[in-house]
């Protein structure tokens, strides 16, 4: 069911790019999303899914009506819905900025946020891995730039066109550095999209070629040009009873939707005593969140590793599709791709087997080589009967040094800390034990 579900959205997607029925696509595509990431529980939650769903709501309003709408000539998108998104993408960013200096965390007040946040993030890129070895003085400027961005420049959207074109300019940059330097799934690359509605038609058409200029002319007079449809009797007396109905209906959402991330972004601050019915009346959809990225920077980075045994001595790790494992190879670039088990592992591996029970039951359906699982790693280390013993292991890794990487070809250098979580053996009757408790020290 959860397969057909996404099918359906992907089939939606590829029709909104076509440009077929962009209000009925974009609807399609937020319930089917939405029911994903309710149904996906463990695999699900992150910032990233409440942002897709705000700006897939909102879109809702922005789109043009129509079948085959166009360039919208004849039904441009409501003011209100455009600021929405811009107002989104000024919360994603300012918002972050403040849970930074909320938080209280050392590292952004001492400006060494940076020092390894490149090796430290869910799955590094081998870009990242230069980019850490460069000197301190770059790393605590990037931090002055993060804050100052997040902090400052973002305001530049409540200013006249001009200053909104040069904060396209500054941002944009910036978000392509983030993406070709970390894999934080489709997160970048929503808030790269929403940047460009600080750009307008003017400015868009003054950067075309002429040849292209011109088309977008004659398409946008045919549309102007075309003659409406003529309707008549009873329909033709309720068209503007029905069109002012829409307009009341669309303004109540919009409105309430401002009203809720405007209270989310406020009480960042003080708890002010403002009605909570209407944001809590919307948490099921999730289309009006409160954002706030890297507020505490990771202090280290741990990966769990599962391996299987037959005989209790010999142990085989299960490779990953995406994590850190092999020493040699190097990190990928996969957004916007969300390898969510990989990620979960990530977090997992922060805190102790029984916050993150993902883990636990990851070995336990190892032991019987469940194909679900199996499908989320590399490989099947054990092909043609499941293992007798299943352990999870916690490592700690960092990026290799310069000279490491030039002699030895490694990328990465990791130290063994323990189990992290119960090693489970099946017994001949099918009874899965705990063999061992685990023997990790806490992260913290």
């Amino acid at each position: 069911m959860l397969g057909a579900l996404c099918w359906v959205g992907i089939v939606a997607s590829f029709l909104l790019v076509l440009n077929l029925w962009p209000r009925g696509m974009l609807l399609i595509c937020f319930v089917c999303f939405l029911s994903f990431v309710s149904a996906a529980q463990d695999f699900s939650g992150y910032q990233s899914d409440g942002m897709l769903l705000e700006a897939g709501a909102i879109a809702l309003f922005f789109a043009p009506s129509g079948f085959r709408p166009g360039l919208g000539q004849t039904h441009p998108s409501s003011r209100a819905s455009l600021f929405l998104l811009q107002w989104e993408w000024f919360r994603i960013y300012f918002e972050s900025g403040v849970v930074k200096i909320l938080s209280g965390d050392p590292e952004w007040r001492h400006f060494t946020a940076m020092d390894e946040y490149y090796q430290n993030g869910p799955l590094p890129t081998w870009i990242g891995w230069y980019l850490q070895h460069l000197p301190h003085w770059f790393h605590a400027s990037t931090v002055y730039a993060t804050l100052a961005l997040e902090l400052g420049l973002v305001w530049m959207l409540f200013l006249p066109r001009r200053w909104r074109i040069v904060c396209f300019f500054i941002v944009t940059p910036w978000q392509i550095g983030v993406i070709l330097t970390a894999n934080y799934t489709f997160l970048n690359y929503l808030v790269l999209a929403l940047g460009v509605l600080l750009l307008d038609d003017r400015f868009v058409l003054q950067v075309l070629k002429a040849s292209l200029k011109e088309r977008v002319a004659q398409s946008m007079s045919r549309q102007a040009n075309a003659p409406s449809a003529r309707v008549e009797g009873w329909m033709e007396c309720l068209r503007p009873k029905w069109s002012a109905l829409t307009l009341a209906v669309n303004s109540m959402i919009l409105i309430w939707i401002f009203y809720a991330t405007t209270a989310e972004l406020v009480w960042m601050f003080v708890r002010a005593p403002l009605p909570r019915f209407p944001v809590t009346a919307l948490e099921p959809f999730r289309i009006a969140n409160q954002y706030g990225l890297f507020a505490v920077m990771t202090r280290g980075r741990y990966e769990i590793e599962f391996q299987g045994s037959s005989d209790g001595q010999n142990w085989v790790a299960y490779p990953f599709r995406y994590k850190p494992q092999d020493l040699n190879r190097p990190p990928g670039i996969y957004a916007p791709y969300q390898p969510r088990f990989d990620w979960n592992l990530w977090f997992a591996s922060l805190g102790s087997w029984r916050e993150y029970p993902i883990v636990p039951n990851t070995e336990l359906r190892l032991l019987s080589n469940e194909k679900d699982v199996l499908s989320l790693f590399a490989g099947n280390p054990f092909p043609q009967e499941p293992p007798r013993q299943i352990r999870a292991v916690l490592w700690q890794y960092w990026f290799t040094t310069v000279a490491e990487k030039r002699t030895a070809r490694k990328w990465w250098r990791r130290q063994f800390l323990g189990s992290y979580a119960p090693t489970l053996e099946r017994e001949p009757n099918g009874t899965v034990v705990v063999i061992e408790w685990p023997t990790a020290q806490s992260r913290e």
